[in-house]
C-alpha cells in the first residue's frame, strides 16, 4: 500500500505521486486511503509547508478504477469506503497544488479541483467522463465547475463529458498556469519552492481556510470574518517577521504551522 502513493520532501515541499502507472493512476480505495494518511501526516509535519500532488507516468488519475466500477455493478464490493469526504485536501492547512501530467478523468478531476492551485501540461487530457459512463456528475463536481467557470461551460463539460486539453483547461479557468508536460513537475516546484520560502504557513492557513469557507457566506459575513482574522493576525510572531524581513530586505524566517 505504501507504494500507491510516492512521497518525497524537499525545501518544504512535499512531492505525492499517484503510483499506478500502468493504469493510468486509476483512482482506489486503498491509493486514496494512502493519499489521505500522507496529507494528514503533512499537516502535522513542520517539514511541510507546501504539497503538490502528481502523476507517475503518462496519468494524472484516470478516474475511478474500472475493476472497482466492475464490482459495484455486480454487488461483490465490499470493501468499507474511507470516511474522509473527496473534498478532505480543501481541509488540509497547508496549500495543496495539482500538478496535472496527463489524464484527468471523472474522479480524477474531482481530485485536480479539490487541490488549492491546478498547474497543468498543456497537452494533457482532461474529461468530466461521467455522463458518457451513465453516471452523474459525482463528488461535489456539479458545485465546483460552475463556481470556477460558470454554469454555461460547466454544464458543457458535464453533460457531453467531452474530452479537451490541458491549454482549454487554463482558458476555461480551471487551471492556474498550463505549461508543455516537460516543464510541468520543474515549474509547478518552483512555485511550491516561492511559496514555502516566502508565504507565512499561518497566513497561508487561514487564507485557505477564508477561500473554500467564504464560498459559502455573503459578502458582508466575509468582511466581517475578515476584520476578526486581520485582528488575530496582528498578534502572530509572522506579522513581525513579515514586517522585518521587508524593511531588512532579507527573506522570512516564518515559523512553521503548529501541530
Amino acid at each position: 500500500m505504501s507504494d500507491l502513493v510516492l512521497s518525497s520532501l524537499d525545501e518544504g515541499v512535499l512531492t505525492l505521486t499517484f503510483n499506478r502507472p500502468d493504469r493510468l493512476n486509476a483512482w482506489t480505495d486503498a491509493m486514496g486511503r494512502r493519499y489521505f494518511d500522507l496529507l494528514e501526516q503533512a499537516e502535522r509535519d513542520p517539514g511541510v509547508r507546501v504539497v503538490v500532488v502528481t502523476g507517475a507516468g503518462k496519468g494524472f488519475c484516470a478516474g475511478a478504477d474500472f475493476q472497482t466500477l466492475a464490482a459495484v455493478q455486480d454487488g461483490s464490493y465490499d470493501v468499507e469506503p474511507d470516511k474522509r469526504p473527496t473534498t478532505h485536501p480543501t481541509t488540509i492547512r497547508k496549500p495543496v497544488i495539482a500538478a496535472v501530467n496527463g489524464a484527468c478523468a471523472g474522479l480524477g478531476m474531482v481530485h485536480a479541483l479539490v487541490c488549492d492551485l491546478v498547474f497543468t501540461a498543456a497537452e494533457a487530457k482532461w474529461t468530466t467522463a461521467f455522463a458518457r459512463r451513465g453516471l452523474i456528475a459525482e463528488y461535489g463536481l456539479a458545485w465546483i465547475l460552475p463556481r470556477l467557470i460558470g454554469q454555461p461551460r460547466a454544464m458543457d463539460l458535464l453533460l457531453s463529458g467531452r474530452t479537451f486539453t490541458g491549454a482549454e483547461a487554463g482558458d476555461l479557468g480551471l487551471a492556474n498556469r498550463v505549461v508543455p508536460g516537460e516543464r510541468l513537475l520543474e515549474e509547478t516546484l518552483a512555485y511550491a519552492r516561492e511559496l514555502a520560502a516566502h508565504s507565512s504557513p499561518a497566513s497561508m492557513a487561514v487564507i485557505k481556510r477564508q477561500v473554500w469557507g467564504d464560498w459559502g457566506r455573503s459578502l458582508a459575513e466575509s468582511e466581517s470574518e475578515a476584520v476578526r482574522l486581520m485582528l488575530e493576525s496582528f498578534t502572530r510572531p509572522d506579522f513581525a517577521e513579515g514586517v522585518a524581513s521587508f524593511l531588512e530586505r532579507r527573506t522570512p524566517a516564518f515559523p512553521p504551522l503548529g501541530g
